[in-house]
């Protein structure tokens, strides 16, 4: 749950469902001292993973309605929530290790998604087997996050 509101608090803070994927990163990290740049940058992929932000164009977009998350008083998120690894983002990293461009892999990604139908775990999953490389562990993982659902 700390996850969705600490996405939701920059779009309720700007009252947009939109914003620049920099102006997300200041609002966590220099607007509200919650991450550095870089953490709040590896909250993006983490949010992205888990179907709460969509990513395009330098822009992320909430894909839930912010004002229906209620922040606490005093809420700081725990740093746990950035060193969880999706699905999504095991398939990046393994992608990123076999020599494939994170931005190429992303989009590739995000058009299977976009063309199959399917959540975004699952087309990482498929992109990487259709690039040789098996990830057996990750689909998996996608499967039983899916029977969650």
């Amino acid at each position: 749950m700390s996850l969705r509101i600490t996405v939701a608090a920059p779009f309720r803070q700007k009252g947009t469902e939109r914003l620049a994927e920099n102006e997300f990163v200041v609002a966590l990290s220099l607007d509200r001292d919650w991450f550095s740049p870089d953490q709040a940058t590896r909250l993006v992929d983490v949010a992205t993973g888990r179907g709460l932000l969509d990513r395009t164009e330098g822009h992320v977009e909430i894909t839930f309605d912010p004002t229906a998350v209620t922040i606490p008083d005093g809420f700081v998120p725990d740093e746990e929530i950035i060193q969880q690894q999706s699905p999504f983002e095991q398939a990046l990293s393994a992608l990123d290790d076999e020599g494939i461009e994170k931005q190429d892999a992303v989009a590739g990604i995000n058009r299977l998604q976009s063309n199959l139908g399917v959540t975004i775990e699952t087309a990482a999953v498929v992109y990487a087997r259709r690039n040789g490389i098996a990830l057996d562990g990750v689909a998996e993982q996608a499967r039983a996050e899916l029977a969650e659902e």
